[in-house]
């Protein structure tokens, strides 16, 4: 059959031909149909993610849609390896596999599937949100940030804040529901910079917030942090959730004194963090909404074959590979 073959670790996808595969008691051959390129994706290829085994030649891709040999269609997760989800067929277990809504198309269920589940995990899984709440998306103008701002607003967010690096874009997430959009440029003085930021976001913080999704990590939740520190007075606790780390930062300096002196929760959110069958379930309910929210997302299809020219692609609009 024909795949993206990764052959050595941090190489890129080829494509070319790779062993069916052979399902056993309790797996699921999946005949794929669409598999969206995630950062996730690329470093599970890589073999840099946490959850990687490291073995090579390996089939690429870790999430898709596509039919069971009864016939079925699935979002399915984590095939088994070898074989990954960018390749005609895949091997799945039973249990991670899930249907699709009839309303939903194979393309935009690929797409949404895992920025949507990190969202929905951030908010409801860990940070036990409850409507009327006031969210912070730090990162909004990401594609799992852009769901994060309409998925708090259709879970009954009274406020959502969003902040971001391109004007332009936040001018964008405000179509999409936010109700305050931050800029900032971190390491300048003016006009945006991590100063004028923290300013910015302490005026926010006095006037109430009550969760953080974090999609950057960095200076930009350091300042988070600060203003937290500095401005939260009483004993309600900011729950602040780190999803990913899109700034590229994974080390700051947090002062002991100002997480001693401040209401803040610390927690991360991710495959781990949170049990899978939990992030199917999310996955399962970010499905469920996608029709009545009216959640958008840009996609990019692309054939298969032409893996090797889009695997650098940014996230914006979604690449979606698609087979057959």
């Amino acid at each position: 059959m024909k795949a993206a073959i990764v052959k050595a670790a941090r190489s890129t996808p080829v494509y070319g031909d790779f062993d069916e595969p052979v399902a056993q008691s309790g797996q699921r051959i999946v005949t794929v149909k669409a598999s969206a390129l995630s950062q996730f994706a690329k470093s599970r290829a890589s073999g840099s993610h946490y959850s990687s085994d490291g073995g090579f030649p390996a089939v690429a891709g870790i999430d898709g849609v596509g039919r069971t040999e009864e016939g079925q269609r699935v979002y399915f997760v984590m095939p088994e390896a070898p074989f990954g989800a960018l390749a005609e067929r895949t091997l799945v277990r039973t249990e991670h596999c899930i249907s699709v809504p009839d309303g939903l198309d194979d393309i935009t269920a690929a797409a949404i599937a895992n920025p949507g589940m990190s969202a929905w995990a951030a908010l409801m899984e860990r940070a036990h949100f409850k409507s009327g709440e006031t969210v912070l998306v730090n990162g909004a103008t990401g594609t799992a940030g852009r769901l994060a701002v309409q998925l708090a607003k259709y879970l009954g967010a009274a406020k959502v804040i969003a902040t971001g690096r391109n004007e332009a874009e936040l001018e964008e997430v405000r179509a999409l529901g936010a109700d305050v959009a931050i800029p900032f440029t971190l390491g300048a003085l003016h006009p945006f910079g991590e100063k004028h930021y923290e300013e910015a976001l302490m005026r926010e913080f006095a006037t109430g917030i009550d969760v953080v999704v974090d999609y950057l990590w960095g200076a930009s939740a350091r300042a988070i942090i600060a203003a937290i520190a500095k401005t939260v007075e009483d004993a309600k606790p900011v729950r602040f959730v780190h999803v990913g780390g899109a700034s590229g930062d994974e080390s700051i300096d947090l002062p002991g004194a100002g997480l001693r002196s401040s209401p803040i929760v610390l927690m991360g959110s991710g495959l781990k963090s949170v049990r899978l069958p939990v992030l199917l379930e999310a996955i399962k309910s970010v499905f469920e909404a996608a029709v009545p929210a009216k959640l958008q997302i840009a996609t990019k299809p692309v054939p298969l074959s032409e893996v090797g020219e889009h695997w650098s692609a940014a996230g914006k609009p979604r690449v979606v590979f698609t087979l057959g």
